[in-house]
């Protein structure tokens, strides 16, 4: 267990259609890097409908990191990107100074049962760079790194791993990746990173011959050298980065250094400053009156 610092269980919270599993923030630790948020959802089938239906709402001071194992999402956003998100794909939307987007399955799945089955991170933007101009990318599967040894195969989303880089934007030095291990199948997972952590999120796995709980986010002691291995095949995500040595605040979708910036945040998305959203203008997640009335430490 001295390879472990924590195994930090997941709040998770059902949409009826399916489940997402929040394991950061929590109580126990607040950051892995600058991953503020990490949620895992499905894996779940939608039903012929709407199906996932995220009506346009904002964020400041932060990036989004969207990556599927299944289905699709449409994103549309205030800068006129629409987008739709595609396994092995990732989808980078940077807040900076403020943006507002939507995510809702496709047009052409809406009369089809639809697969979800993914990850969506929050990265806290770094110190002197959190009012950033507002961006988006998309870096196609095709043109992310992929790792293969015989036993293990990892795509390298964010960051450089395993002597690969992935082209995705980094604000703060990132690392990222979705490993596929096969059976009897191992990979080294890299130490040079100050904070790493690991999710199983399908099959089995071990990391140094602990046995993973599903869906449990395990944060790796720091320089410790570990090995991720399965015995019947599993996937688990690697993530994590530099250690952010100044705090961040957390209220709804704003993330921040400065109490005071999120309190600006709340009031403009009440009266209506935030832009909006091209293809998706009719609809909007109000600010939330059931949430504290200040942001947590």
């Amino acid at each position: 267990m001295t390879t472990i610092m924590q195994a930090i269980t997941p709040t998770t919270h059902d949409l009826g259609e399916f489940e997402v599993r929040r394991v950061l923030p929590s109580r126990h630790r607040r950051m892995v890097g600058p991953f503020i948020f990490v949620d895992e959802f499905g894996p779940a089938t939608l039903p012929e409908g709407p199906g996932m239906g995220v009506r346009p709402h904002p964020h400041i001071n932060l990036a989004t990191v969207t990556y599927l194992f299944e289905g699709a999402i449409d994103h549309r956003d205030s800068l006129g990107t629409y987008q739709t998100i595609r396994p092995g794909a990732v989808n980078l939307m940077t807040a900076g100074s403020g943006i507002v987007h939507s995510e809702r399955s496709p047009e052409d799945m809406r009369d089809k049962p639809k697969p979800m089955f993914g990850t969506q991170t929050w990265l806290a933007l770094p110190d002197g760079r959190e009012e950033m101009d507002p961006a988006f990318e998309n870096v196609a599967k095709d043109d992310l790194p992929l790792i293969e040894d015989g036993g293990a195969k990892a795509r390298v989303i964010m960051g450089s791993l395993w002597g690969q880089t992935a082209p995705t934007t980094c604000h703060a030095e990132t690392i990222y990746a979705d490993i596929l291990l096969y059976a009897d199948g191992a990979i080294p997972i890299d130490a040079e990173a100050d904070e790493r952590a690991v999710m199983l999120v399908d099959g089995e796995a071990a990391l140094d011959g602990l046995r993973l709980e599903k869906y449990l986010l395990y944060v790796i002691a720091p320089g410790a050298k570990v090995s991720l291995s399965s015995l019947s095949g599993g996937r688990a995500m690697l993530l994590g980065g530099e250690a952010f040595t100044s705090e961040r605040h957390v209220w709804w979708n704003f993330v921040s250094s400065s109490k005071e910036r999120i309190e600006q945040a709340k009031a403009d998305w009440f009266e209506g400053r935030f832009p909006v959203v091209p293809g998706d203008r009719d609809e909007f997640i109000p600010l939330p009156v059931g949430q504290p009335k200040t942001v947590t430490d």
